[in-house]
């Protein structure tokens, strides 16, 4: 199992009270590792004076002596000065104590001097916060989370608040919208999941992230561009750049929202899906399969030989925690473990893996499934265990949300976390869930979960 460790808040909530801090002082908060780096200062500046002594042959020096000097000089100008024993004493305390000021002061105008240079505009407080929020986060615990849709991107909102060490893995599936038409003109792996998962790691979700996510709508837009995401736009260009190579366009789309993590395609190899139907049809594409009424029975990829990267399997194993989903289980969160080496890893991996289960049921894909059936369509893709615990929502929202889910064909996930047990997993009941015009996972419930695990 993966090491216990302590867990920390989440970074944001340091911030209020550092900025009441004396910003010099501030450096010299637990986290920051700078007070290790000033002690082994020190240390260096001991051990270079025993080598100037050692190279004096051990014969005495005046270490002292300019200030000696001045000392000396000071008391024939102005006669009794050192034999007025409080005078020199109080006299010597004042001028330690203004020469540890100016220290101070010094070292506080150049912290405020870099602080500018690297964050122009703003405080020195604000960037010693950053510091310190990078510092503790970068301590954080080895997560990976795999899925794709929506549901992947709400989870890393949540785990980004407690953790820099995140490896996203994106399902590359995705053939609808502005990602459908860019992986069939542009022959590139679609970005549109792989956009929403930058943005949710975005270090700052301010008018950066809002530009990746704008996207050009209306009758008036040229053809080229109707429908199309910046950021998916932004991600084709940079794989131009880089002479196709689709991983080194969103290492570097990941550079300029300055994310906290990593996101990687689950694979680089070009796949659809297909999904055996009840009725025995074979039905191409995930939007197909998304919208067609018929219920599913497997799901393949036109390519079953499609092997994960390497950072992918090298991620799994390495992970203090694996999560998977929360998301459609048969086009966000199965197709990931098809790719070869991802459900190997899995197997092998000594992290905590938590599948989170969904909180409505989806037309046609999961018709009437309660939370061990999605379960079992995962048991029924993948032959060696890759689950440990299952997260299951128990909350039941308002009934006017529950009509109007009603009314498209989708109901309340039954959380039967007995049958969760029984199957040989560790059931996580809980609420889970936040309220606004739809039901979904609420992501700050779901990393304190995730994170109580790791306790």
């Amino acid at each position: 199992m993966a090491k216990r460790m302590a867990v920390s808040p989440p970074a944001g909530a340091f911030a209020g009270t550092a900025r009441r801090s004396v910003s010099p002082l501030k450096w010299l908060r637990p986290g920051m590792r700078l007070k290790r780096w000033l002690l082994l200062a020190a240390a260096g500046v001991s051990v270079a004076l025993v080598g100037v002594a050692l190279v004096g042959r051990g014969r005495p020096m005046d270490a002292l002596s300019l200030a000696n000097r001045a000392v000396r000089w000071a008391d024939v100008h102005w006669p009794g000065l050192l034999s007025a024993q409080a005078t020199a004493t109080w006299g010597g305390l004042v001028l330690a104590a203004v020469g540890v000021a100016v220290v101070v002061f010094s070292v506080g105008h150049l912290l405020r001097s870099i602080a500018a240079a690297i964050t122009p505009g703003g405080t020195p407080g604000e960037f010693v916060d950053a510091a310190l929020r990078a510092r503790i986060l970068s301590q954080g615990p080895r997560m990976v989370v795999l899925g794709g849709g929506t549901g992947l991107s709400t989870m890393l909102r949540g785990l980004k608040q407690y953790s820099s060490n995140i490896v996203a893995v994106v399902t590359v599936t995705d053939d609808g919208g502005s990602s459908g038409k860019l992986q069939r003109q542009l022959n590139i792996l679609p970005p549109g999941d792989i956009r929403n998962c930058l943005v949710a790691l975005a270090d700052s979700e301010g008018t950066m992230t809002e530009l990746f996510q704008h996207r050009f709508r209306g009758e008036s837009r040229a053809e080229g561009l109707r429908d199309h995401a910046f950021g998916n736009l932004l991600i084709a260009a940079l794989c131009d750049i880089s002479g196709g190579d689709f991983e080194e366009a969103v290492r570097r789309t990941s550079t300029v929202l300055n994310i906290r993590g990593q996101v990687l395609p689950s694979t680089l190899s070009h796949v659809r899906l297909c999904a055996d139907m009840e009725d025995g049809s074979v039905v191409e594409g995930e939007t197909s399969i998304a919208d067609s009424p018929l219920r599913v029975r497997r799901i393949s990829l036109s390519d079953p030989e499609a092997e994960a990267l390497t950072e992918v399997t090298s991620a799994i194993l390495d992970a203090d925690v694996v999560v998977i989903g929360p998301g459609s289980v048969y086009t966000s969160v199965i197709p990931n473990l098809l790719v070869r080496g991802i459900p190997e890893a899995l197997n092998r991996s000594r992290a905590r893996k938590v599948y989170i289960c969904n909180v409505m049921t989806q037309p046609g894909e999961t018709n009437n499934f309660a939370a061990s059936d999605h379960v079992k369509a995962i048991e029924a893709h993948v032959r060696r265990p890759v689950v440990d615990y299952v997260i299951a929502n128990t909350a039941v929202p308002s009934l006017e949300l529950l009509d109007k889910y009603r009314r498209s064909g989708a109901v309340l996930v039954e959380p039967d976390c007995d049958r969760i047990r029984a199957m040989g997993y560790r059931p996580i009941p809980g609420s889970y869930i936040s309220q606004t015009d739809v039901v979904r996972h609420d992501p700050g419930r779901l990393a304190e979960a995730i994170m109580r695990l790791l306790v």
